[in-house]
C-alpha cells in the first residue's frame, strides 16, 4: 500500500465501507420507522441499560445536546424512558421501553439480511477475521 496515498489508508477504506453500509442499512431502517442512529441507540440501550445522556452521545458519535434531542424524539414515539440515576441525581439513566424492545426484535431480520448481502461473498474465515479486526481496532483505538 501507498501511505502517501489517502485512498488507500485503512480510515478512507473504513469509512468508505460504513458510508455505503449505512446507506443499505438506512434502507431498511426506513421501513420500521427508524434512522440509522436511532438504531443505534436501541442496540446500544438494549446492550447496556441505564446509560446516560452523555454516555449515550459518546457511543453513538454526537454531542450530549444532539443526544438529548435524539432521545427525547424517541421518547416521544415510546422507544425509549428516561429513569433518575440513583448514583447521580443530576442525570438520568436511558432505558427501552417495552415498545423499543419490540421494534429492535422487529427491525432484527431486516437488518440480518442487509449484513448478509453485503457478506455474500466473503467466506466463513474471511467473515470472522474481518469482526475480529474490526472489535481489535475499536479496542484500541479508544
Amino acid at each position: 500500500m501507498d501511505h502517501d496515498d489517502p485512498t488507500g489508508c485503512v480510515t478512507f477504506l473504513v469509512r468508505h465501507a460504513w458510508l455505503s453500509m449505512r446507506s443499505a442499512l438506512a434502507d431498511a431502517l426506513d421501513e420500521h420507522g427508524l434512522s440509522v442512529q436511532q438504531y443505534g441507540v436501541l442496540v446500544l440501550v438494549s446492550r447496556a441499560p441505564g446509560q446516560t445522556v452523555a454516555e449515550v452521545g459518546r457511543e453513538v458519535g454526537t454531542a450530549r445536546q444532539s443526544a438529548n434531542e435524539l432521545i427525547s424524539g424517541m421518547e416521544r414515539a415510546g422507544l425509549l424512558e428516561r429513569r433518575p440515576n440513583p448514583k447521580d441525581r443530576r442525570t438520568q439513566q436511558v432505558h427501552l421501553t417495552p415498545g423499543g424492545e419490540q421494534r429492535l426484535i422487529d427491525v432484527g431480520p431486516a437488518v440480518r439480511k442487509v449484513e448478509e448481502d453485503l457478506e455474500a461473498s466473503f467466506s466463513d474465515a474471511d467473515r470472522a477475521a474481518a469482526r475480529a479486526w474490526l472489535h481489535h481496532m475499536v479496542e484500541n483505538a479508544g
